[in-house]
């Protein structure tokens, strides 16, 4: 086991693209710009029967991701992604997915008001579970993960996604479309209009 997993509280930084799919497939991109892995992405892939994916680029990250969600496959394959413009696109394994990204919502303006030492903090996470699960049905900020770890989001910022094309083994899945049936990885999803959340997420590992 890494030293990085070792560590009891691990932390990664950066952003999660939430995104639907008229296919009935539901993607879920994390570009991790911090982590104690350095820097990589991964995708977490539902379709519509419910079959979880994973995709990760090295299998120290897919372990780790697997023994905090749960997932049906698990694939390690080279993950890509490039940002210009306010398009991002990705290249992992099977996967094509090109997404552009619009205005900030109003939460969007109000989460980059707090400052960024105050959301990495678990304690903002619990106060803002309730709120955000009432104004995003679906959505939580802390909860219980696999392994015994519990794990808490800490979002700084919301944009919302305006454009959606993607391809899985060179199949289209469609236009753009809200993320439904919420996503099934861990304790809790993604907002269901398609969006981009610039976010700290903090794992406590099981002690013991």
């Amino acid at each position: 086991m890494s030293r990085a997993v070792r560590r009891r509280t691990l932390r990664f930084e950066g952003w999660i693209a939430g995104l639907g799919t008229a296919s009935g497939t539901r993607i879920v991109l994390g570009h991790w710009q911090r982590s104690p892995f350095g820097p990589f992405s991964d995708v977490m892939l539902e379709h519509p029967d419910g079959e979880r994916l994973l995709l990760a680029p090295t299998r120290q990250a897919a372990d780790f991701i697997a023994g905090t969600y749960v997932f049906d496959t698990v694939r390690v394959v080279p993950v890509r992604v490039g940002v210009a413009d306010g398009t991002w696109t990705v290249t992992a394994g099977p996967l094509r997915l090109r997404f552009v990204t619009g205005r900030r919502r109003p939460l969007g303006l109000l989460l980059r008001a707090v400052p960024g030492a105050f959301a990495r903090r678990p304690a903002w996470s619990a106060l803002t579970d309730r709120p955000a699960r009432l104004l995003m049905p679906g959505v939580r900020t802390r909860g219980s993960a696999g392994a015994g770890r519990r794990e808490w989001y800490g979002a700084r910022d919301l944009r919302a996604v305006r454009a959606v094309t993607a391809s899985l083994d060179g199949v289209d899945l469609g236009a753009q479309a809200p993320v439904e049936p919420p996503v099934r990885f861990g304790f809790g999803s993604v907002p269901r209009r398609p969006s981009l959340t610039r976010i700290t997420t903090t794992v406590r590992l099981a002690t013991g």
